[in-house]
């Protein structure tokens, strides 16, 4: 996905990467987005949550997780950090790991991407990983819905002002 780069400001207003995701507008539910800070101060990921139940829960949550980011370090069999934040967003405090994994080519236009598929003791929760140019993670976990491959092409970098504070 050549598209996707690093961005490089001389004061940055948010993460320094671009953040792949759905645009909000394209969305007709509730958004939230959140960052994962350094301690020096630089960010190390960012999820967006997506909600179409009403306030009861997320449907999806997107990350992108660059090179370095602690959240990408996992042990054998650990769910990724989107899981776990949509565990604890639904409330649900049951043991959930990984059970398998299996890599599948998707074709996005002129791109191949390598997404990852893992499958979880959680039935419900699908989820998809694939590493873009820019070597950022994404990760995809949705509760109750299937993740097909038609949601590839709804991915796009968000505009920076989205992460700016004022």
């Amino acid at each position: 996905m050549s598209f996707l780069r690093r961005r490089s400001a001389a004061t940055p207003a948010g993460p320094d990467f671009d953040v792949l995701a759905m645009d909000p507008g394209d969305w007709p539910g509730n958004l939230g987005a959140g960052l994962l800070p350094a301690s020096d101060g630089s960010c190390q990921g960012v999820f967006l949550r997506y909600d179409l139940f009403g306030g009861r829960g997320p449907a999806m949550i997107i990350g992108n997780l660059p090179e370095g980011s602690p959240a990408r370090e996992l042990e054998e069999g650990q769910i990724p950090f989107e899981v776990a934040q949509l565990l604890l967003a639904l409330e649900n405090e049951e043991q959930v790991d990984v059970v398998s994994t299996e890599d599948v080519p998707v074709m996005q236009g002129d791109n191949l991407l390598i997404v990852r598929r893992l499958k979880l003791s959680e039935s419900r929760i699908a989820c998809v990983q694939f590493d873009r140019s820019d070597n950022v993670l994404v990760t995809i976990a949705s509760w109750d819905r299937p993740i097909t491959d038609d949601l590839y092409a709804l991915l796009k970098p968000l505009p920076a002002e989205l992460f700016q504070q004022g």
